[in-house]
């Protein structure tokens, strides 16, 4: 598929179905016939994303239909202490206490892989440990080594092995100024060296714009009409013509800055699946001021690289202002789903934007994979509370499943107090 061909493919989905009232279709859907049963699992054409929660950082393991597979993220951070610092209720931590992220998370892989402890790629979005782990929070020391930690994605890849990864900045660490040398660069480093010296593992840096990088490795021919396009990395993004934005360069030109927003240099992709549409950017968020006092908003640039999306991930775990209105209508999404791990995830205003039906026609639902008693109260009445998924309150996995051809798509709660993986909820869309 060329650019012209996926430009097309990606506005034949711009339609949205109707649904007359989502509390209706949430009723209805915690009555589907795999509700109360262990998730189905996965079959060939299908593609999913499950958004795993454990309360501590944000992870999601996609399935493509051709049963080739990635782990996007792997975060471990040190939630409680921070939310006690700034006097919040953390959330729930699931299904407990007596393992780290990483390890809860490469369970969780291990039940639902088609080829078990064989991952066929990683990403990670960004150097934050919300999303990869790092060295300075639930980071035990690898018996046998000096000081190789283990946390986020170094503790999964000891249940785990990782056939190729994609890294904003490897092998220089210089993009789009030299990365600091934090504990979370200083972690992924360790961890790139002993898995590629190692176990093989290969990696590469993100080519913007390819179509061809992130692809399937087992029957790609069976399922033509699926795409993965790389459209943001280091500050950059592929606009739909095909072109490359920086959006740092001339800030880096006037400024010199010695440090950028980590945010705004997260990995981000866009995937087509017939008519189906799916968007993710890790955090990619930031705001700045030039020398002239106007205000950018690097979210807003997105919206030039992006299509009409059924299903979106929100960026920076919906906190405060991110997802501002230009690229919430770019989007236009049905379902808007929610990594969180704090209680400011999916903010007010957030929710007030994508809950704006002047920005687009049609229903919408928001689902964050927790959205607890204490926001519910503070909340109570506000723009967009309307919209959440009540599977929410009670934190849970969200597992989107793709048809064949992906004609039609699901989405269903999981419990994650347990590794049961009974299914709380199902609601059925056609793109």
């Amino acid at each position: 598929m060329d650019r012209r061909q996926f430009l097309k493919t990606a506005g034949a989905g711009a339609a949205l179905a109707m649904v007359a009232d989502f509390n209706d279709l949430f009723a209805r859907g915690t009555y589907d016939k795999w509700v109360g049963k262990p998730w189905k699992g996965w079959e060939k054409g299908e593609f999913q994303v499950h958004f795993i929660y454990t309360g501590v950082g944000e992870s999601m393991f996609m399935i493509f239909p051709d049963g080739t597979s990635m782990l996007l993220d792997c975060g471990d951070h040190d939630v409680v202490s921070r939310s006690q610092a700034r006097g919040r209720v953390p959330l729930p931590l699931l299904p407990g206490g007596s393992r780290h992220a990483g390890e809860w998370i490469a369970r969780y892989v291990l039940r639902v892989n088609p080829g078990h402890d064989k991952v066929d790629y990683m990403m990670l979005s960004h150097y934050h440990t919300d999303h990869g782990g790092g060295r300075d929070f639930y980071s035990g020391i690898k018996p046998g080594t000096e000081d190789y930690r283990l946390s986020g994605f170094s503790e999964a890849a000891e249940y785990l092995s990782f056939g190729k990864a994609f890294d904003r900045g490897y092998p220089t660490m210089n993009e789009p100024i030299p990365i600091p040398h934090s504990t979370e660069r200083i972690q992924m480093e360790q961890f790139y060296d002993r898995e590629t010296r190692e176990r093989g593992m290969k990696v590469e840096q993100l080519r913007l714009g390819a179509e061809d990088q992130i692809v399937m490795l087992k029957d790609p021919a069976a399922f033509s009409s699926f795409k993965i396009r790389n459209i943001a990395a280091n500050g950059k993004i592929a606009l739909r013509d095909g072109t490359i934005k920086d959006l740092y360069a001339e800030r880096i030109a006037k400024t010199h800055p010695k440090t950028l927003n980590e945010n705004g240099m997260s990995q981000g992709i866009f995937i087509k699946y017939g008519p189906f549409s799916f968007y993710t950017a890790g955090d990619f968020s930031d705001n700045w001021k030039d020398e002239n006092g106007v205000t950018h908003v690097i979210e807003e640039e997105m919206a030039d690289a992006v299509w009409h999306a059924d299903v979106a991930k929100l960026d920076h775990h919906g906190y405060l202002n991110s997802m501002p209105r230009k690229l919430v209508k770019a989007l236009s999404a049905r379902v808007w789903v929610s990594c969180v791990w704090d209680q400011p995830h999916t903010a007010p205003p957030t929710l007030e934007t994508l809950s704006d039906r002047s920005l687009y026609p049609g229903d919408r639902i928001i689902c964050p994979t927790c959205f607890t008693a204490q926001r519910r109260d503070e909340d109570a009445g506000k723009p967009g509370v309307s919209d959440i998924c009540k599977s929410a309150f009670d934190g849970g996995h969200v597992v989107l499943n793709v048809e064949k051809g992906g004609k039609a798509y699901s989405i269903s709660y999981l419990t994650a107090v347990d590794e049961s993986m009974k299914v709380r909820s199902v609601m059925h869309f056609n793109p």
